[in-house]
C-alpha cells in the first residue's frame, strides 16, 4: 500500500508538472488562454470576410457580364430599330408619291383618319388636258411618250403645289386638282388661287415651246386647255374597306370637266360661279352661254385673259 500511494502521488505530481510546464510555455510565448480564444475568433472573422469578399467579387463579375450582355442586346435592338426606321422612311416616301402632299401630311400627323367618310363643302375644281394627245400617243415610242408625259406632269404639278392645290388624280394626260380641302383659305381665296395657278400653268406651257421639239422631237408644241368651276362638292374617302380614294364628287365636279372639254387650246374657261368669286382679281372676256351635256340650263362662261395675283399671299 505504501508503494501504490507513492505511485499515485508521483502520478499526481506528474500532471501538476505538465500543467506547470504548459503555463511556463504560455508565459514564455506571452499567450494567455483569453488571447488564444480571441485569436481564433479573429481568424474565423477574417475567413468570413474573405468568403464574403470572394462572393461579392463573383457577383460583380456576374453582374458585369450580365450588364455587358444586356448592353449588346440593347445595341442590337437599337440597330434593328434604326434599320426598320430607315425602311419605314423609304416606304413612306414611296407612299407619299401616291398621295397628295396635303393628304399625306394630314394622315401621318394624325389629323385625318383613314376611313370611309365624306363631307359637303364649297370648293373650286380644276381640270386640264392636252389637245390632240391621244393621236400623239399612238405615234410615239413608249419610252419617249413616258418621258414626255412625266416631264409635263411634273412641271404642272410643281405649280399646283406652289399654289396650294390638292392634286386629285392623273388620267393619262388629264389632271384633276381641287382647292378647299383638306385645307382652305376661304371660298374666294381658294378660287383666286386656282385661277392664278391655271394662268401660271399656261405661261409655263408657252415657256416650254422650244422644249417639246428639242427634248421630245415633237413637230409642234403641246397645247393645254383648262376648265374651272366652283360649287358645293362632296369630298372625302370613297371606295371599299380594302382600298380608298380621296376625291371630290358632285355636279360641280362634272361641270368643271365639261368646261375643260369646251375650252379653247391654251385657254382657261370659267363658270359664272367661279367668275363671281374672282372677278376683282381676274380679267375675263368672251362672256357667253353654252349648253353642257347633262345640265338642263345654259351655263354662262368666261375666258380668262389675265390674273392680277400670280403669287398668292402666304403660299
Amino acid at each position: 500500500n505504501g508503494s501504490i500511494g507513492s505511485i499515485v502521488k508521483l502520478s499526481g505530481n506528474g500532471d501538476e508538472v505538465h500543467r506547470n510546464s504548459d503555463k511556463q510555455t504560455e508565459q514564455r510565448l506571452g499567450i494567455t488562454p483569453m488571447e488564444e480564444m480571441s485569436k481564433d475568433a479573429e481568424i474565423k472573422k477574417m475567413q468570413s470576410q474573405l468568403s464574403k469578399l470572394k462572393l461579392e467579387s463573383k457577383l460583380r463579375r456576374n453582374l458585369a457580364s450580365e450588364i455587358e450582355k444586356q448592353k449588346q442586346i440593347a445595341l442590337f435592338a437599337q440597330s434593328v430599330a434604326q434599320e426598320k426606321t430607315k425602311e419605314l422612311e423609304v416606304l413612306s416616301l414611296q407612299l407619299a408619291k401616291y398621295l397628295p402632299p396635303q393628304l399625306y401630311h394630314s394622315i401621318f400627323s394624325g389629323e385625318k383618319q383613314v376611313n370611309i367618310a365624306s363631307t359637303k363643302k364649297p370648293m373650286t375644281i380644276f381640270f386640264s388636258d392636252l389637245v390632240g394627245f391621244t393621236a400623239l400617243s399612238d405615234k410615239m415610242a413608249s419610252d419617249d411618250l413616258t418621258n414626255m408625259l412625266n416631264f409635263y406632269l411634273t412641271e404642272m404639278s410643281s405649280i399646283a403645289l406652289d399654289f396650294g392645290g390638292t392634286i386629285d388624280k392623273y388620267i393619262g394626260d388629264a389632271v384633276m386638282i381641287f382647292f378647299g380641302d383638306p385645307h382652305s383659305r376661304g371660298v374666294a381665296e381658294d378660287a383666286i388661287n386656282c385661277v392664278a395657278m391655271a394662268v401660271k400653268m399656261q405661261r409655263r406651257m408657252m415657256e416650254l415651246t422650244q422644249e417639246w421639239e428639242a427634248r421630245f422631237g415633237l413637230s409642234r408644241p403641246l397645247q393645254m386647255r383648262i376648265g374651272i368651276n366652283s360649287g358645293i362638292c362632296t369630298v372625302g374617302n370613297f371606295g371599299s374597306e380594302s382600298r380608298l380614294d380621296y376625291t371630290v364628287i358632285g355636279g360641280a365636279v362634272n361641270l368643271a370637266s365639261r368646261l375643260e372639254g369646251l375650252s379653247r387650246p391654251n385657254g382657261i374657261l370659267l363658270s359664272d360661279h367661279t367668275y363671281n368669286l374672282v372677278h376683282n382679281e381676274v380679267l375675263c372676256h368672251d362672256r357667253k352661254s353654252v349648253r353642257v351635256k347633262g345640265i338642263g340650263d345654259d351655263i354662262v362662261t368666261y375666258q380668262v385673259a389675265e390674273c392680277a395675283r400670280m403669287i398668292p399671299p402666304g403660299l
